[in-house]
């Protein structure tokens, strides 16, 4: 029987309509919540989170663009419209005063020209490179214009504090009792134009349509002729200024912090939506945007407090995910969670020199100068400083974790300072409130840092992708906002709290014997970290990270895997808040903010992702910097430094060091005569050495490979 004509027309409509979906489902589920509640939603909340919504969709389509263009999460997008807007305020508000039409051009052509130098001289260096490791690059470009954003002001000889500016013209429109003014207006009028005027560009223009077409295989764009390179170019470009027309309009309705770090508050919300509208589905995103904007402003209107909007914003993206079809036959899905390469392997010394006079005496000798550093620290530093040493060993601890859960896991978390406080949260209530012993303290923190990893990694494993790093980082947001708050949950510890005695004797009351505490179970994590790299499961781990279906091919469970490597990484990251929050002696969820976590990450990538000495020494570079510098060039240090070990150093620190004691380990063979296969493999040995009598001394041995696998870190 052939369907009507009518019928035919309403599927077909429901299709394109189908986008609205996350709009109405979220407005719906708002209503169903707040009937309990006795909760309202007035026109005017319903204008004033289109408002924001709209806002949020400018900036989460540029995301969009930039991920089916480079099929990377961009977390610079905030910091790419905040720095031009808050150039565009300044000529407003300070004594140069241009007019706002002409400052808005000035902010718009500098944005452009932003979004092309970032492209051109950042990203295009990464252009054969995994795009996790592009995607970390993105988080050293935020923070260069995070730094640069913060030393702006200063070349304008005034200090302003509020980002907010008049309006070109007076006007006041009342809705619902909600009153919107000139600026609002404006907003309300520029959104849809622009995102108007983008949907032309790309279906209508011939630029539009190649960067449409180039964003499904870039390869093969690129063997048609087509420039790829100069379209990534042109997505930059209009990602930027898409990004400073949403923190102009912003800065008119809401203001702009001057002064201040923007903070990943504001790209959560674009990204939450992205999430939603899988990636790179534009209407669905804009009207996900648009969904969450009301749902922020009925929450802020119903209970007069925005602390709800973090843990509701949390479980919008956990439904999103749990709700999500993994979609078949879309390759570039998978193209785009390839493994984390840079996570380089450092070999062990090889076993025909391990037993050689100078090679016991190099590792003896440089552990030997290394540990006497670190326990004699105490004795030519002051209490202050052995104070911010116990700090930095906490971190390495994270970093720790991190290495585990990314570095041999291939699982990205961007949010790991949550996890460290669930272990500070619940460590210090069962020692201040329990009166616990703080060794008990640490065990149970660990294990209930455990529980939650795997509760957050569960929902994200439906979702390939980059799916786990916006879902931790809402939770870090989430946990901060919300789960930190003394006034609604009366069992976390006091800010002010006593240090407790561990196994009943030992005090820690002083800095130095707490010092040693923090060094003493960061050996733990290093030792326990290294024998589960040297276990089955930490082979098993590798080999999901390198490829997932080669190893489910071999009888591998790997959903079962990874929670595993979550659980193992959230002991860890709570064993340390639990040290953090007996370190501090008190619970500030400041110390907690999303921003530390992605400052937690580039520790991690500088020091290197798949090495454990990597992680303590990405600690001292950043947070070394963090205590001895200026916010504005601590992020410009972090930044910088993050982009130039990827560039220069892929490997990390780490593996840095690892390659000059290869070097050393090559002199020696040379000056020996041994033919080592591990170091020089890519030689002619033979041109190089005379032949050598074989001995049992001097031949692999088939297991020697094997040794070596199991050795390596």
């Amino acid at each position: 029987m052939t369907p009507s004509r009518s019928s035919a027309l309403d599927g077909g409509t429901l299709r394109r309509f189908s986008f609205l979906a996350p709009l109405v489902l979220m407005v719906l589920a708002l209503e169903l919540v707040g009937k309990g509640k006795h909760w309202s939603l007035p026109a005017g909340v319903i204008v004033q989170g289109t408002l924001i919504g709209g806002l949020t969709a400018l900036l989460a389509v540029g995301v969009a663009l930039v991920y089916r263009a480079n099929r990377i999460i961009n977390f610079a997008q905030g910091d790419l419209g905040a720095f031009p807007a808050t150039l565009a305020v300044l000529l407003m508000v300070t004594g140069i005063g241009l007019p706002y039409p002409i400052a808005f051009v000035t902010g718009l052509a500098a944005a452009i020209v932003l979004g092309a130098l970032v492209e051109w001289l950042i990203i295009r260096r990464f252009f054969r490179a995994p795009r996790l490791v592009l995607t970390v690059a993105t988080i050293g470009v935020s923070q260069i214009l995070a730094g640069s954003s913060l030393l702006l002001p200063r070349g304008f000889g005034r200090a302003v504090t509020s980002g907010k500016f008049d309006p070109p013209f007076h006007m006041k429109v009342t809705v619902g009792g909600f009153i919107f003014r000139a600026n609002d207006v404006i907003a309300l009028a520029a959104v849809p134009l622009v995102l108007l005027g983008l949907a032309l560009f790309l279906s209508r223009s011939n630029v539009g349509i190649a960067i449409r077409g180039s964003a499904e295989r870039a390869d093969r764009a690129a063997m048609l002729g087509i420039p790829v390179q100069r379209l990534q170019t042109v997505v930059w470009m209009v990602a930027s200024a898409l990004a400073f027309v949403t923190m102009f309009l912003r800065a008119g309705v809401v203001g702009l912090p001057i002064g201040q770090v923007l903070g990943p508050a504001v790209l959560l919300r674009a990204l939450a939506a992205v999430v939603i509208g899988r990636m790179d589905h534009l209407p669905r995103i804009t009207a996900a945007a648009i969904g969450l904007g009301i749902i922020e402003q009925g929450v802020v209107y119903n209970s007069s407090r925005d602390t709800y909007i973090a843990p509701v914003l949390f479980v919008v993206i956990l439904v999103a995910l749990l709700l999500e079809r993994r979609r078949r036959g879309v390759r570039v899905d998978e193209q785009a969670t390839s493994t984390w390469q840079a996570a380089r392997e450092v070999r062990p010394i090889p076993r025909e020199m391990i037993g050689l006079p100078e090679i016991k005496l190099l590792r003896y000798g440089s552990l030997a100068v290394i540990v006497g550093a670190i326990v004699t620290l105490p004795m030519w530093l002051p209490e202050s400083r052995i104070n911010l040493a116990s700090a930095i060993t906490i971190y390495a601890i994270v970093g720790v974790s991190l290495v585990v859960l990314t570095g041999w896991a291939g699982q990205v978390s961007l949010g790991q300072m949550a996890f460290v406080a669930v272990g500070a949260a619940v460590g210090g209530a069962l020692t201040e409130k329990a009166h616990w012993d703080l060794g008990f303290a640490l065990i149970v923190g660990g294990l209930v840092g455990a529980a939650v990893a795997v509760l957050i990694g569960l929902p994200s494993l439906r979702a390939r992708g980059l799916a786990l790093a916006v879902t931790s980082l809402s939770f870090a947001l989430a946990t901060s906002q919300y789960l930190l708050d003394p006034s609604i949950f009366h069992w976390l510890p006091d800010p002010i709290m006593d240090r407790p005695k561990i196994l009943g004797s030992i005090s820690v009351t002083s800095e130095t014997s707490y010092f040693f505490l923090c060094l003493t179970m960061l050996a733990f994590a290093l030792v326990a970290a290294r024998s589960l790299r040297r276990s089955r499961t930490g082979r098993v781990l590798i080999a999901m990270r390198e490829n997932e279906k080669a190893a489910e091919a071999f009888g591998i469970n790997a959903t079962r895997t990874k929670l595993l490597g979550f659980a193992i990484s959230g002991f860890i990251a709570a064993m340390a808040g639990v040290l953090y929050v007996h370190q501090q002696q008190g619970l500030v969820a400041a110390s907690f903010d999303p921003a530390v976590s992605l400052q937690i990450f580039a520790m991690v990538v500088i020091g290197g992702l798949g090495s454990l000495p990597g992680a303590i020494l990405g600690a001292i570079y950043i947070y070394g910097v963090q205590w001895f510098l200026p916010q504005q060039w601590e992020f410009l240090a972090s930044g910088i430094g993050l982009l130039l070990v990827l560039l220069l150093l892929p490997g990390g620190l780490g593996a840095a060091i690892a390659d000059a004691r290869d070097g050393l380990l090559r002199f020696i063979a040379r000056r020996r005569q041994l033919i080592v296969p591990s170091l020089l493999a890519d030689r002619r040995v033979e041109e190089e050495f005379a032949p050598v009598p074989a001995t049992a001394d001097t031949m692999p041995r088939a297991d020697d490979q094997a040794a070596a696998e199991v050795g390596a870190e």
